[in-house]
């Protein structure tokens, strides 16, 4: 039958569905295959010929054909399961079946009415073989969909290589069949890389856009509060009922981390062949984000007495079915695999960098934002593997990548949830000392950027892309200001040079953050300044010797530290620097940072196309809320300086009160602010400024200024070199304060980020599923689509 035939009979079908008012009874064969029995529609069709009118037609007026139309699409799913579909026949009803199950849940989830429907069980609708027990006939309809599509992703001929040796050869049995031999792609715990087959990478990417679309139930529920709220049907597919769950996790891995879009290595190789791969790893990526969501800040167990214990130990069971895809991914260990995962993600997160020195010469992927959400999963579940990427210099294959997405998204509203995500990443690497001590080797690849050019190491770029982020972002970048300091105060003990340009930046920031009216117009302004003076205290105190440019900048820019120190707090002084703010709206100032021609071949970054689709996100804790304070003892051991567990700060118990109350009250006074009601106080100013921790600087100050000084006279010296020299040479033995103990800032699990995360996630997915357009104007919950 021809394919305009086809089309027809299958439109006609579901004209027949919507317009019949009577139930048309399960028996009826003959109605229920036209939809998928004699046709050949693409998924493409399935959608052009199921307008979402329509869909939501039969779910009001006929709701029993609704019903019959799933459970009838799923049966046939569970039978192609169980046969192995051998024929073409078969294969065919199977995947017409996936793409019409693809094209209606979606209108199943955006009615709370319905959602418990594929939870019930369908009376004589279970298992296909009725001869089974009467129990295995009342699976509800969610379950058995499930199993079929982990069943059918393993099937010989279908979506994997068969094993036979010859065609006389019985097929083989489906039900005996091991499906860890049939992994689709050599890496983690599996040596054989089976030959590349078009037909069944399509089928694969088929069923894995049907289990995504069973996944995002999530989608059509109202962010939780709580960051809770386990997805009933992930919770299913990752327990021990999927007996595929283990070779399933590790084909959807080794197919994201082996994939090369490069094309074998060879430039302009995609020109010539079209890539059928990137779509299957786009989907794999997405399936297995997805699966992984799952919030390690709410997993409590009950105790005897009643109340919680959530903890994020590796020996602790979450209560309730455990999630075998986070099992399996917290407990890899071996250091080829490690390697494999590393390398993967860092190939694949650095391609479009590559863009940039051949145009064109390879494929460029788009999916970067699901693989860094994949590298937060790997290192916040598997501490292990965080550990291996920061043992070489092998991080910084991840670090440059993230700093180039976000110098490049910065000026992009659409891109907001990139931002986050990066520089989260960077916090949770930032609380291990290795990452510090990472960031000094030399910065040689030269990526274009829109940055100033400079010469030194990766602290030096870290700096320079954070310094542009803050005064050339857009304001809804604000809130990150706080983690951005918190991760340059973080490595800021192990960096043992900076260059002249980063030292510049930093006091450049410093400067502007200092100015009466930024301190004084919102209730936490004054926290960036702590960070900065913190980085400056940890560098002069651990790093003095090789960081004689930093000295040099503080010394040329001292009238700012002395400015702090004598900061007014009277009410006349508080009233003239606000008439400052009402006149200056500029978030901060960009004189006074002298930035040099930007590198060669970069473009600047560009804000959103006008009309440019984007999601909204829940907004993130604060940095408190973010991080656990912890103390780095003689031996480089962490101590948490949090008084009890980390199970009650997470809950806010007495631990943190006392912080935990200044940073609440501040949160209320500077959501005031933002609304314009925010007005500083005397006492307010003196609480805060009575803490700056200026002593290390003022010291440092008192005794080479007038060195400095001396030598510029004695020689009439301008020239800085000449300084620079003499500042190498000094030293502070035994006249500075004594070192205080370093502290750290390390990221904690907590739900509100597990909540930020799913957001984000699913609007990423939301978005990037645009051919079908699988969730477009359905009555998503999980955030709003916004246009910029």
């Amino acid at each position: 039958m021809g394919s305009a035939d086809s089309k027809l009979n299958f439109r006609k079908a579901v004209i027949q569905l919507t317009t019949k008012t009577q139930p048309v009874e399960a028996t009826d064969e003959a109605f229920w295959d036209q939809f998928w029995a004699d046709t050949a529609t693409s998924v493409q069709d399935v959608f052009a010929l199921v307008p979402a009118a329509e869909i939501r037609a039969v779910r009001e007026e006929s709701p029993s054909n609704l019903a019959t139309l799933c459970y009838k699409a799923v049966e046939k799913l569970v039978q192609g399961a169980e046969s192995g579909c051998h024929s073409e026949k078969e294969k065919q009803i199977v995947l017409n079946c996936s793409r019409l199950l693809t094209r209606v849940l979606p209108y199943i989830f955006e009615d709370p009415d319905w959602r418990g429907f594929f939870w019930s069980t369908v009376p004589g609708a279970g298992r296909a073989g009725q001869g089974e027990g009467d129990d295995e006939n009342a699976r509800p309809l969610a379950e058995s969909l499930l199993l079929a599509i982990a069943d059918l992703l393993f099937c010989p001929d279908f979506t994997v290589q068969s094993h036979r040796r010859s065609t006389v050869d019985s097929a083989e049995d489906v039900h005996s069949l091991d499906s860890c031999e049939y992994i689709w792609e050599a890496g983690v715990g599996f040596a054989h890389s089976p030959q590349p087959n078009y037909i069944h990478d399509v089928n694969r990417m088929e069923l894995l856009k049907l289990l995504l679309t069973c996944f995002s139930e999530a989608m059509y529920l109202p962010p939780a509060p709580d960051g809770g709220g386990t997805n009933p049907w992930v919770q299913f597919f990752c327990s021990t009922e999927n007996r595929h769950a283990l070779p399933l996790f590790t084909s959807l891995l080794n197919t994201v981390c082996a994939y090369d879009p490069v094309g074998y290595g060879i430039p302009y190789n995609h020109l010539l062949f079209s890539d059928y791969r990137e779509p299957l790893v786009e989907e794999a990526a997405q399936v297995l984000i997805v699966t992984l969501d799952h919030d390690r800040a709410t997993s409590t167990s009950p105790t005897v007495d009643g109340t919680t214990t959530g903890s994020a130990m590796d020996d602790m069971d979450p209560p309730g079915p455990e999630n075998l895809f986070v099992n399996y991914l917290s407990r890899i260990h071996r250091e080829e695999d490690f390697q494999f995962i590393l390398k993967g993600i860092a190939r694949l997160l650095s391609n479009p960098l590559l863009q940039t020195y051949l145009p064109n010469s390879t494929k460029k992927i788009q999916f970067h934002q699901e693989l860094l959400v994949l590298f937060w999963k790997l290192c916040d579940f598997n501490k292990k593997f965080l550990f291996f990427v920061l043992k070489s210099s092998d991080v910084l294959d991840i670090l440059v990548p993230i700093l180039y997405f976000l110098n490049d998204a910065r000026a992009d509203h659409s891109r907001v949830g990139l931002m986050h995500i990066g520089v989260f990443i960077l916090l949770l690497l930032s609380g291990e000392r290795n990452f510090g001590v990472r960031l000094n080797k030399p910065y040689s690849v030269r990526v274009p950027m829109d940055i100033p050019v400079f010469t030194g190491t990766h602290a030096d770029l870290l700096i320079v892309v954070f310094h542009k982020i803050i005064t050339s972002g857009h304001q809804r970048l604000q809130p990150l200001f706080d983690c951005l300091l918190t991760i340059v105060v973080n490595v800021s003990p192990y960096l043992k040079s900076l260059s002249m340009v980063a030292a510049n930046k930093l006091l450049h920031l410093l400067e502007a953050f200092s100015t009466t009216w930024f301190l004084f117009s919102a209730a936490q302004n004054h926290h960036l300044v702590f960070f900065l003076l913190e980085a400056f205290n940890n560098i002069i105190q651990y790093q003095f010797d090789g960081n004689s440019n930093l000295v040099y900048a503080i010394i040329r820019k001292r009238s700012i530290f002395h400015q702090l120190a004598s900061l007014p707090a009277d009410p006349p002084a508080l009233h003239k620097a606000l008439q400052r703010r009402r006149r200056a709206p500029e978030p901060l100032s960009r004189t006074g940072s002298q930035e040099g021609a930007s590198m060669e071949g970069s473009h600047p970054a560009a804000p959103a196309e006008p009309g440019t689709l984007k999601t909204s996100l829940v907004a993130t804790p604060g940095i408190d809320k973010l991080t656990e304070k912890s103390q780095v003892s003689e031996d480089g051991t962490l101590r948490s300086l949090e008084p009890t567990s980390q199970q009650s700060s997470a809950d806010g118990s007495p631990a943190t009160e006392e912080p935990d109350q200044a940073w609440r009250e501040q949160r209320r006074l500077s959501s005031a602010s933002a609304s314009g009601q925010w007005n500083p106080t005397s006492e307010w100013v003196l609480s805060w400024k009575s803490k700056l921790p200026l002593q290390t600087i003022m010291r440092l100050l008192q005794v080479l200024v007038p060195q400095v000084e001396k030598i510029c006279i004695d020689k009439g010296l301008t020239d800085e070199s000449e300084i620079l020299r003499f500042l190498q040479h000094g030293t502070l033995v035994g006249l500075l304060p004594v070192p205080h103990p370093i502290l750290i800032r390390k990221y904690q699990a907590n739900s509100g980020t597990a909540m930020w995360f799913r957001t984000y996630m699913w609007g990423v997915i939301y978005l990037r599923n645009v051919d079908p357009p699988v969730w477009y104007d359905t009555d998503v919950k999980l955030f709003e689509i916004q246009r910029v």
